[in-house]
């Protein structure tokens, strides 16, 4: 395992929904709440507050929150241009960045999320990338699972601690 690039990983998950729906899951504020945040709340380059249904830009800046978690823990970030094929692009605090895109292949629609320039000392192995990684992998199913009809699996029970 000594060539294992700890600096990166990639997320994929199998949707059965239109591109125009996964797109606005993904590029809005209210899309991400509906499947990964508790509040989304972003500011326009000049300060202003972007409305729930208004598309993200790059430059805007976000404060995030997630459900299970206190009022005091939240990540702060900012938008990036993204790249050839990319939905949205983010520098995802300390993490590194993160970029999703929409695939087609074999007849199926796959989003993909790659995050990139992950440090790569011991403690950020664990916290960002297995630890990242295993919660894209939890968010990215949640996101087919609210897309096709069916549940939000979060837990939104403050009172419960599941660390």
């Amino acid at each position: 395992m000594s060539n294992y690039d700890w600096s990166q990983f990639t997320v994929k998950q199998v949707v059965h929904a239109p591109d125009s729906q996964i797109r606005k899951m993904l590029g809005t504020p209210s899309g991400l709440e509906a499947w990964f945040l508790r509040t989304a709340v972003l500011k326009d380059p000049n300060g202003n507050d972007r409305l729930g249904h208004e598309e993200i830009q790059a430059k805007d800046r976000y404060v995030w929150q997630w459900h299970g978690y206190p009022d005091s823990v939240s990540e702060q970030g900012e938008f990036l241009t993204p790249e050839k094929d990319e939905i949205i692009r983010f520098k995802f605090g300390s993490a590194g960045n993160v970029q999703i895109r929409i695939l087609h292949e074999h007849s199926e629609t796959i989003i993909e999320l790659q995050q990139t320039d992950i440090p790569i000392h011991e403690e950020a192995k664990v916290m960002w990338h297995l630890g990242c990684k295993t919660g894209w992998t939890f968010y990215l199913l949640n996101l087919k699972s609210v897309l096709e009809g069916g549940r939000d699996l979060r837990n939104k029970n403050q009172a419960l601690n599941l660390d």
